[in-house]
């Protein structure tokens, strides 16, 4: 058995990209002038598990500060959500 079929054996790269893969991440919604608050708020229940209070005050703070964290978690639990906000027209990123 060579050392990549080896469960034990991680290169020096693979460690880092796993680390990278599990640090903590922050799912940032962004500011625009297309959406509603509406439209807004109704996403980040769906896709974000938002309470209502939470996403309300989520689009506010988009709405003043032209950013806002959504969630934090891994790059690998955020990135399906960053992309379902993309699909609704919002835009996000992972930070």
């Amino acid at each position: 058995m060579n050392n990549s079929e080896n469960p034990l054996h991680f290169s020096e790269e693979d460690l880092l990209i796993q680390e990278k893969a599990l640090e903590e991440h922050h799912l940032v919604l962004f500011n625009d002038d297309v959406n509603t608050f509406d439209h807004v708020i109704e996403s980040l229940m769906d896709i974000c598990d938002h309470d209502l209070v939470q996403a309300e005050q989520c689009a506010l703070i988009v709405h003043y500060n032209g950013k806002c964290t959504a969630r934090n978690g891994s790059f690998l639990s955020l990135k399906p959500m960053c992309e379902a906000l993309l699909d609704r027209g919002l835009s996000a990123g992972i930070e």
